[in-house]
């Protein structure tokens, strides 16, 4: 009986750690993932604002372009 007793804790156990790590896993994957699609949307809203600021610039360029044939 003792020995079943011992037993059945150390099974216990295992499958306790079992769902520890694979927890761990499934939360570190997890927190990977968020990691990467948060690099990914600000690496594209940096890229939205230099395509706005470039077109900023054009602009201004072509405003000095045509400010002194207008005066």
């Amino acid at each position: 009986k003792r020995e079943h007793e011992k037993e059945v804790l150390q099974k216990a156990i295992e499958e306790n750690n079992n769902f520890s790590k694979m927890a761990e896993e499934k939360l570190t994957t997890k927190m990977e993932a968020i990691k990467e699609n948060r690099e990914a949307q600000m690496a594209a809203k940096l890229e939205r604002l230099r395509e706005k600021d470039k077109k900023l610039e054009e602009i201004r360029k072509g405003k000095e372009c045509k400010e002194p044939s207008e005066d």
